[in-house]
C-alpha cells in the first residue's frame, strides 16, 4: 500500500455502505409500517442503479476521467447520506436517497476498479484489486453492523434507525478529500467511446463471456447468502445452528479469502488462481446439494474461499486484455451485477417448490460456466502477476 493506492482503498471501503441497506430494511419496515415487498425496495434500488447506470458511467469516466467520476460518486453518496441525517425523511424521499446512494456506488465501482490499475505499480494490479475487494468486504460487514449498533450510543439515540448515516457521511467526506488531492496518470483511449462502441466490445467472445461470467457469479453469490439458512434448516440443523453456519460464516470466510488473495497472487498467476477458485466454488456447491449437516458446513467454508476472488480476478484478467477500454469494460461488468437480482428469482422458485437442496443446482450451473471460462482465459492473463 502506498500514498496513491490508499485513497482508492478508502473508496472501496465506502462501496460497502450500500450493503447496509439490506440489514436496515427491517427497521425501515417498522418505522413506516410497510409490507415486506415495500421494505425490500431499499436494496432493490441499489441493484437497479447498477443495471441502469453502469454503462453510462463507463462512458462518462472515459470523457471526464476516472478520478473525477470517483469524486462524483462520493459526492452523490455524501448528499444521499446527509439528507436523512439532517431530517426524518418520508419513505419516498428515503427511497430517492437510497437510489442516489446506489447511483453513487455504481460510479465508485465503475471508476474504482480500473483506476486501481493506474495507481498500482507494474504487475501489482491483480493483487491490489483482490486486496481492495477484501477491504470492501470489511466495509460491507462493518456497515451492516453499524446500521444497528450505532443507535445504542447516546449521541445518536434520537436518530433511531438513521443513526449510522452521520457516521457513513463522515467516512465519505474523508474519502472525498483524500481522493481530491490524489495525483494519478490515467490510462485513456485515443477516441472517446460511445454506447455503440462499448456494446461492440461484446463482439469479442472473451469479453462477452466475462460479462456473462460476472452476471452469473453475482447471481450465485446472492443465491448462496439468501438460501443457506432455509437449506440448513431443511437438513436438520437447529435455527441457531442454521443461522450460525449460514450467511455469517460465508461472509466471514469470503472476507478472509479476499484479504489473503493478494498474497496468493504473489505465487500464482491470475489465470491459474481463477481456475482454482472456480473449481473450488463448484465443489463447494455440490457439497451443499448432498444435504448433510457436516458437508454443508464444509461446503459453506469452501464456498467462501472459492467465491472470494472471482470478481477481482475476472475483472483484472479482462481489463488487461484491453487496458485502453478499461472504462467501457468496467461499465459492462458492473452492469452485470444485476445478476444478483435475477438469478436468485430462479432459485427462489425452486425453493418454493420445496426443493431446498436441489435448488442449489442453480448456483452450481453458474459455476460450471465459470469453470469453462477459466479454462479459456484471456490471451494476456498468463503474464499478469
Amino acid at each position: 500500500m502506498n500514498s496513491k493506492t490508499l485513497p482508492i482503498f478508502l473508496a472501496f471501503i465506502t462501496m460497502g455502505i450500500a450493503d447496509a441497506m439490506g440489514p436496515m430494511s427491517d427497521a425501515v419496515k417498522n418505522q413506516y409500517q410497510l409490507n415486506d415487498v415495500m421494505a425490500t425496495l431499499l436494496p432493490f434500488f441499489v441493484f437497479i442503479a447498477f443495471a441502469v447506470f453502469s454503462i453510462p458511467a463507463g462512458l462518462l469516466a472515459a470523457r471526464i476521467g476516472k478520478k473525477k467520476l470517483l469524486l462524483l460518486g462520493l459526492g452523490l453518496n455524501a448528499i444521499a447520506l446527509l439528507i436523512p441525517t439532517l431530517i426524518n425523511p418520508s419513505y419516498v424521499m428515503l427511497c430517492s436517497c437510497i437510489l442516489m446512494l446506489g447511483i453513487g456506488t455504481t460510479l465508485l465501482q465503475v471508476s474504482g476498479n480500473p483506476i486501481m490499475r493506474d495507481v498500482s505499480p507494474q504487475g501489482a494490479y491483480a493483487k491490489n484489486l483482490a486486496f481492495a475487494q477484501g477491504i470492501k468486504g470489511i466495509g460491507s460487514t462493518a456497515s451492516a453492523y453499524l446500521a444497528t449498533a450505532v443507535a445504542t450510543f447516546v449521541i445518536f439515540k434520537d436518530l433511531g434507525w438513521r443513526a449510522a448515516f452521520p457516521v457513513f457521511f463522515v467516512l465519505i467526506a474523508l474519502t472525498f478529500i483524500s481522493v481530491l488531492f490524489l495525483k494519478v496518470e490515467e490510462t485513456k483511449a485515443d477516441t472517446p467511446p460511445s454506447i455503440v462502441s462499448s456494446l461492440s466490445l461484446l463482439k469479442t467472445p472473451f469479453f462477452l463471456m466475462a460479462v456473462v461470467g460476472i452476471f452469473l457469479y453475482v447471481g450465485a453469490e446472492v443465491c448462496i447468502t439468501r438460501f443457506l439458512l432455509p437449506l440448513n434448516k431443511s437438513i436438520g440443523m437447529s435455527p441457531e445452528m442454521a443461522s450460525k453456519f449460514g450467511a455469517p460464516l460465508f461472509f466471514l470466510v469470503l472476507t478472509f479469502g479476499r484479504i489473503i488473495g493478494s498474497a496468493v497472487l504473489t505465487i500464482l498467476s491470475p489465470k491459474n488462481f481463477f481456475r482454482i477458485s472456480t473449481l473450488l466454488g463448484l465443489v463447494a456447491i455440490l457439497l451443499l446439494i448432498i444435504g448433510s449437516p457436516v458437508l454443508s458446513i464444509i461446503g459453506v467454508i469452501l464456498c467462501g474461499l472459492g467465491f472470494a476472488n472471482i470478481w477481482p480476478l475476472l475483472f483484472s484478467i479482462t481489463v488487461e486484455e484491453k487496458p485502453e477500454a478499461a472504462n467501457e469494460l468496467s461499465g459492462l461488468m458492473c452492469m452485470a451485477i444485476a445478476g444478483g437480482a435475477i438469478i436468485p428469482l430462479i432459485m427462489g422458485k425452486m425453493v418454493d417448490m420445496n426443493l431446498q437442496t436441489v435448488a442449489f443446482i442453480v448456483p452450481a450451473i453458474c459455476f460450471v460456466y465459470l469453470v469453462v471460462l477459466s479454462l479459456k482465459g484471456g490471451k494476456k492473463s498468463e503474464v499478469i502477476a
